[in-house]
């Protein structure tokens, strides 16, 4: 019999794994103090579990910690791991710290079938999505876990296609008797999949991420397969009916390319579409991948947008790249689906 895994359960599922194996209800939240408090690696170390409690929690479970199978580390520090899923296929998440913090760019699917032309996991095309326990684990069992101060979901895949999963790894991130995280230090990212952001925002107060890279659709759709199903014009009329006054902040990720989006004209586009709205652009260095016709915009290009967004009321920043000669960089991850 295949045992389950206690990591990823909710404390209504760990009541219900102790009822199955003769522990009283309060053992599920000695269980999640154990798993998500103590972070322990076997069932054998919840020592304020009876030795007959923790034999048959052991017959049926273990705590669903696998460690990372291979580890590259970049010159700047950051460093990519490779873990193994419940279903065979091989993920990277990309630990980046960086003075006072470290954030942990985590993996919701195999692959992905978004099949944006310039990300190297669009190209791997699409494995299937990783249980809660596959994404917590990186979280759980990336060497230096314990200095974490933020989770990105930006690493393969499509995270609102994997909602189900995503959803509940982050409410056990911020549940009291999981990580017990503010939603402040969590931010989901997704290519505009309408029905999951509706959901998402009523269902999670992490933060969000939207990954535009244009704002003329029918260029987006040339980049971004997914704007024919997912229209940018119809997501952003929805974020627009939003409060952003509260803790969540609404962010767009803009990689810039070199004569194709990187305008005055999309940059008036940009200002006209999201000053309305209380958020910030992230501008993006694009890395240079095989067989692609695009190229990353110059440093003077990416300065000078910046400075045009932001002089027009639209908050912009330009991201410090990581981790770029170790294939760790934002559109870069391309773990093999199998050895």
């Amino acid at each position: 019999m295949k045992k389950g895994q206690l990591l990823g359960k909710t404390l209504d599922e760990l009541k219900a794994v102790a009822a199955e194996v003769g522990l009283p209800t309060y053992a599920a939240k000695q269980i999640a103090e154990w798993v998500y408090g103590k972070r322990v690696r076997s069932i054998e170390e919840m020592t304020n579990l009876s030795l007959s409690g923790r034999k048959a929690l052991a017959e049926r479970y273990t705590i669903g910690c696998v460690p990372p199978c291979d580890m590259q580390q970049s010159n700047d520090g950051t460093a990519k791991y490779l873990f193994p899923t419940e279903s065979g296929q091989k993920v990277e998440c990309v630990f980046i710290p960086d003075g006072d913090r470290a954030t942990l760019c985590v993996s919701s699917q195999a692959g992905c079938r978004m099949g944006c032309r310039f990300c190297m996991t669009g190209r791997q095309g699409f494995g299937g999505n990783l249980s809660v326990t596959d994404i917590l684990n990186q979280i759980y069992s990336v060497p230096g876990s314990e200095q974490l101060t933020n989770i990105v979901f930006m690493g393969q895949g499509e995270p609102l296609d994997n909602l189900d999963a995503v959803l509940q790894a982050t409410r056990l991130l911020t549940a009291p008797e999981g990580w017990a995280w503010s939603p402040k230090r969590i931010t989901v990212s997704t290519v505009g999949m309408r029905k999951g952001v509706e959901r998402f925002l009523k269902e999670s107060d992490c933060h969000l991420a939207i990954s535009l890279h244009n704002p003329f659709p029918e260029e987006r759709l040339q980049m971004m397969p997914a704007e024919k199903a997912y229209s940018i014009r119809e997501l952003l009329a929805l974020l627009s009916e939003q409060d952003w006054s509260h803790q969540r902040r609404l962010s767009f990720e803009y990689i810039v390319f070199d004569g194709l989006n990187d305008s005055e004209r999309h940059a008036r586009e940009l200002v006209r579409l999201l000053s309305p709205i209380e958020c910030r652009v992230n501008l993006i260095r694009f890395h240079q991948i095989p067989d692609t016709p695009y190229r990353g915009a110059s440093e003077e290009k990416m300065v000078w947008l910046r400075d045009y967004l932001t002089r027009h009321g639209v908050t912009t920043t330009i991201r410090a790249s990581r981790g770029q000669d170790i294939f760790a960089a934002c559109g870069l991850l391309h773990a093999k689906m199998k050895e």
